[in-house]
C-alpha cells in the first residue's frame, strides 16, 4: 500500500515538474512601442520579473496559471496560460491622464485690476512676469562660498579679500555647508514624492515600507532626469523614470538578502 502512494506521488511530482516551462514574452502599448520596467507576476506560483529594456520577459508557469502585469499609469492586464504556449504577446493600455483646464487672462498692465483677477495661487507670477520681476529663489539659504569668492579686483586693480568667505573655505566651513544643503535637498525631493504617491504604489512592486526613501536616493543617483522632473514639478515624469530604475534595486535587495 505504502509503494502504491509513494508511486503515485511521485508520478505527480514528477507530472508537475514536465509541465512547468519558462514563457518568453513582449508588452507593448497601443503605439507599438515596447514598454519596459512593467511588473510580470505568475498569480498562481508568485513568480514575479520585470520587462527589460525593450519590453521582453521570461518566468516560469504552468497550463493554466494566471500572468498580470502591472505598470503605473496604465491599466493592469492578465492573461491566463493556455497549453503549450511558450510565446505571448501582451498590450497595455495608458490610463488617460487629466489636464487641468487652462484659464486664458487677459491682463491689462493696470496692476490694481489686475490683481483682483487672479487667484493668490497665480498672483505672485503671473504678476512678476507681467512687469518683468525675477522669480524668487525657491530655497532662501546662505550661498557657500568658493574660493574664487573669497577674492575680487577692485578698481583701481587691487586684490580684496572677503575675509568671512575666506573663513568658511579655510575652516572647511564652506564644504559643510555643501553637504548640508545636499542632504537637505535630497530630503525634500523625496519628501515631495512621498507626499505625492501612495505607500501602496512602492509595496506593490516588492519594496518594502521602511525601504522606499532609500529607494528613491537610490533612482536620484541612477538617473538625474528624476530631479529635473521634481524640480520641474513634473510628477508623472519623475515616475516615468523611477519605474526604469525599479528592477536594477530590486535585484540589489535580493543580493543582500
Amino acid at each position: 500500500m505504502m509503494k502504491r502512494i509513494f508511486l503515485l506521488i511521485s508520478l505527480f511530482i514528477i507530472e508537475s515538474i514536465c509541465a512547468q516551462r519558462i514563457l518568453h514574452g513582449r508588452i507593448t502599448g497601443e503605439s507599438g512601442g515596447v514598454i519596459d520596467a512593467v511588473q510580470v507576476i505568475n498569480i498562481s506560483n508568485g513568480q514575479k520579473t520585470y520587462t527589460n529594456s525593450v519590453g521582453d520577459f521570461s518566468i516560469e508557469v504552468s497550463d493554466h496559471d494566471v500572468i498580470r502585469f502591472i505598470k503605473s499609469y496604465y491599466e493592469r492586464a492578465e492573461i491566463k496560460v493556455a497549453s503549450q504556449t511558450n510565446d505571448l504577446s501582451v498590450l497595455m493600455i495608458r490610463i488617460p491622464e487629466e489636464i487641468e483646464e487652462i484659464k486664458l487672462l487677459k491682463l491689462t498692465g493696470d496692476l490694481s485690476k489686475d490683481s483682483k483677477t487672479l487667484t493668490k495661487k497665480d498672483k505672485v507670477e503671473i504678476l512678476q512676469k507681467a512687469i518683468g520681476l525675477p522669480r524668487p529663489p525657491e530655497i532662501m539659504r546662505e550661498k557657500a562660498p568658493d574660493f574664487k569668492d573669497a577674492f575680487a579686483v577692485g578698481f583701481p586693480p587691487t586684490i580684496i579679500a572677503d575675509m568671512d568667505a575666506l573663513y568658511k573655505v579655510l575652516s572647511g566651513d564652506a564644504r559643510r555647508m555643501k553637504s548640508q544643503y545636499k542632504f537637505d535637498d535630497r530630503e525634500r525631493h523625496i519628501k515631495w514624492l512621498r507626499d505625492r504617491i501612495d505607500p501602496n504604489y512602492f509595496t506593490g512592486l516588492d519594496i518594502p515600507k521602511e525601504r522606499i526613501n532609500e529607494f528613491l536616493e537610490f533612482s536620484f543617483t541612477e538617473d538625474p532626469r528624476i530631479l529635473q522632473n521634481i524640480k520641474k514639478k513634473n510628477i508623472n515624469g519623475a515616475i516615468f523614470y523611477i519605474d526604469k530604475t525599479l528592477p536594477k534595486f530590486i535585484k540589489r535587495i535580493k543580493s543582500l538578502r
